[in-house]
């Protein structure tokens, strides 16, 4: 059984949702990337299912291949009278500005970026303390002493993941080498598995015995390069311990899909509230995955380390660089 412990906060993504107080149609706009690309936008698509299985309720949802796509998306969805109308990416923050502006009845969920709005609700996790983790866990397994990151697109979020990565890991080992690269500069990042996996060998070729994928469908390439190089990854975002059993190390799960289910279920409860909701470690909205697949891989001193950093970062012994304070990286 995969091991998450999910915070009280969240609890409600547990508990089966009876009682129905208003009427909700619900809508989804998924990141560019694509609906199952085993990461980011599946974890939505998964809490989107969990609310329609438990509800009956249906919704509607769109891939976009690009950002006007998702703007038009989202416009069509509230025009529509669908509510909520969930953005599931960063790079809907200016879109729904502009359309949750057009449609002040409607309710909106943002997730990974913030927009301050009477009818918005904006949703971003806590990636770095995940990450933490997961970069622990990669410094010390590592034989080589080398460690890789492969992120998507060259942005501050993605940064967010690498910083608390290279900060677990040397936590693990001050000596540890980390290497980064970036899969592009534009959403085609998202989707180029073939590029990450010739990011992937690069770090291979120069040492890395492990490498943490934080690039939507383009993880895939990194996760099946280790595999086939018979090294490590670190999957994100959904659990991909099963992709590749024995050789994904641990997954950063973050959970996308309590989000969206919490979405859909509070609009429907007549819960909404606008504002700021920060998911970490203390709430159940990342960790670090443990199940079947990856346990052989996982010491029980590794296991014993990671817990104890993750329970020293829930009660603020181990502060976590949050990169998106400062744009910087200092380890």
């Amino acid at each position: 059984m995969m091991r998450i412990v999910i915070g009280a906060a969240l609890a409600v993504f547990l508990a089966a949702g009876q009682a129905l107080a208003v009427d909700v149609k619900p809508a989804v706009v998924y990141g560019t990337g694509g609906k199952f690309d085993k990461s980011f936008n599946e974890a939505a698509y998964t809490g989107a299912e969990k609310f329609k299985a438990e509800t009956g309720i249906d919704y509607r949802d769109f891939e976009p291949t690009n950002d006007t796509q998702g703007e038009q998306a989202l416009r069509n969805f509230a025009s529509r009278g669908f509510n909520p109308v969930v953005g599931v990416s960063f790079a809907w923050t200016t879109a729904i500005e502009k359309v949750a502006k057009e449609f002040p009845d409607t309710k909106f969920y943002l997730i990974d970026s913030v927009v301050q709005m009477p009818n918005v609700r904006s949703v971003v996790f806590k990636e770095e303390e995940g990450s933490f983790l997961v970069g622990l866990l990669a410094g010390m397994k590592s034989q080589t002493k080398k460690v890789g990151f492969v992120g998507g697109m060259d942005i501050p979020l993605i940064h967010k993941f690498e910083c608390g990565y290279a900060q677990g890991a040397k936590a693990a080992d001050a000596s540890v080498e980390i290497f980064q690269n970036m899969v592009g500069s534009t959403d085609a990042a998202w989707n180029d598995p073939v590029r990450a996996g010739e990011l992937t060998q690069a770090q291979f070729d120069q040492g890395a015995d492990v490498i943490y994928a934080a690039a939507g469908a383009s993880g895939l390439g990194v996760l099946q390069k280790a595999a086939d190089a018979k090294k490590f990854s670190i999957g994100v975002d959904s659990n991909q311990n099963y992709l590749h059993p024995g050789s994904v190390l641990t997954s950063m799960v973050k959970r996308v899909d309590v989000a969206v289910y919490s979405a859909f279920k509070d609009t429907m409860d007549d819960k909404f509230e606008a504002g700021v909701v920060a998911l970490g470690l203390a709430d159940g909205g990342v960790d670090w995955a443990l199940d079947e697949h990856n346990a052989p891989a996982v010491t029980a001193e590794m296991k014993e380390a990671v817990e104890k950093a993750k329970a020293e970062i829930i009660d603020g012994t181990v502060m976590v660089h949050d990169y998106m304070k400062d744009n910087a990286c200092p380890f």
